[in-house]
């Protein structure tokens, strides 16, 4: 059983949704925030990033941060470019990205079912970053960024958001970063009930992306639980910002690898070592992109080489040991490159397949580099498998596009 709650969601004001949306903390830095806020006094990195605002002397987890991120978020709704809907509502958020669509459901999740392990995860968090959003939410009161969640499809859902989204127009529609970006709003009490009820039929709602964002919305909610031992359990601090879809409608790009150099061997010996578990094919200058899995793109001295695992290699009745990232840190990370901690090693780099294998090839001819590994995606199924399990993936092994952006939905802990 999953359960979504509507709320009455802060967003922005008509004209405005364009300039307040913005991608999400956790893909740029400092400085690059500042650039992408740069003349848009409205633009939500400055409540999500808000250093921005403050000399580059302060440190980023300064008490002044968090609390120039409330001020910040406190402008938007004075100056009426944010707004809250009367009543409680869900809302259809779809994404165009090269051809592709994905709609999901904008709704409150449980925190309950976050920590019965109803609300799935599959990657283990780091605590500084953790304690950095418990903070932001915290102070601000509210989840300024949605949980990208997902669920394995249900033709009914789906029939009930098309339905609604060919019946009613949208109150945003822009495209940022190329991709499309589209809003309804659903403030009918019969067609939210209908939703509530069909989700209640779902087994079990997955973390995509989004991992310390739960986590900390979490932490938050049971601090507030602390605070408060007579709570009734609907208050609104008991659930969580979140976008649901489809499984079926999302896509996972490849997470690549770069490493600074070859642990002592040379180019020659490297090769070598390589082919006592793959097949190793010399594909010249031309950029090679793994076709299906257990196959992998190394770039090295300026040519490019196809590896294939040998039989026997990949344990595929282990979901965790199966997936290529498993199989590249088992026999090549670990072994021959001595990168053992790949969450820690320096020596070690990861590049998300939106950048392309151009960004391979250029930091590797720039000397910053010695190799790139390039992946094949790993796939929701084997997402879900392993969190169905309770495992764990191996860090940087998922690359969602297009991220979901932020300011567009904001959920408050209290009236």
């Amino acid at each position: 059983m999953a359960t979504v709650k509507p709320f009455r969601a802060y967003r922005p004001a008509a004209g405005y949704a364009d300039k307040i949306a913005a991608l999400p903390y956790d893909v740029m830095n400092s400085d690059e925030a500042r650039k992408q806020a740069f003349g848009n006094p409205y633009s939500f990195l400055h409540v999500d990033k808000a250093e921005i605002d403050l000399p580059k002397t302060v440190d980023i987890y300064d008490e002044k941060v968090y609390r120039q991120a409330k001020q910040n978020l406190s402008k938007l709704i004075s100056a009426q470019a944010l707004v809250q809907d009367s009543e409680n509502c869900f809302y259809i958020y779809a994404q165009t990205w090269q051809g592709r669509t994905q709609t999901g459901l904008v709704a409150c999740a449980s925190v309950d079912e976050y920590l019965d392990n109803r609300i799935k995860k599959h990657e283990l968090t780091r605590a500084e970053k953790e304690a950095d959003r418990i903070r932001h939410v915290d102070t601000l009161d509210a989840n300024t960024g949605p949980i990208f969640l997902t669920y394995r499809g249900k033709k009914e859902i789906s029939a009930i958001l098309e339905s609604w989204q060919s019946s009613h127009e949208p109150v945003y529609d822009f495209t940022a970063d190329e991709v499309r970006q589209t809003v309804w709003v659903i403030d009918d009490a019969e067609v939210i009930a209908l939703l509530t009820q069909q989700f209640a039929g779902v087994d079990s709602l997955y973390i995509a992306d989004g991992h310390h964002r739960a986590a900390s919305a979490v932490r938050v909610a049971q601090m507030r639980r602390a605070a408060n031992p007579g709570y009734r359990g609907d208050e609104e601090f008991n659930f969580f910002l979140s976008v649901l879809f489809p499984a079926e409608e999302l896509r996972i790009l490849d997470y690549n690898r770069l490493v600074a150099d070859l642990n002592g061997h040379t180019s020659e010996s490297f090769l070598q070592a390589l082919a006592a578990d793959f097949t190793v094919e010399c594909m010249g200058a031309s950029a090679y992109h793994p076709a299906e899995k257990h196959t992998f793109g190394l770039y090295l001295a300026g040519k490019w080489y196809a590896l294939t695992a040998k039989p026997g290699v990949v344990d595929e009745s282990d979901p965790v040991a199966r997936l290529d990232v498993s199989v590249l840190q088992a026999r090549v990370i670990g072994p021959l490159l001595g990168i053992e901690d790949p969450r820690t090693d320096r020596r070690i780099d990861f590049v998300g397949g939106i950048r392309g294998l151009a960004e391979l090839e250029k930091r590797v001819n720039s000397g910053e580099m010695t190799a790139a590994f390039a992946m094949y995606p790993t796939t929701l199924e084997d997402l879900m498998a392993i969190a169905d399990a309770g495992a764990v993936m191996p860090p940087k092994s998922t690359w969602f596009e297009p991220k979901l952006l932020s300011g567009l939905f904001i959920h408050f802990l209290s009236e």
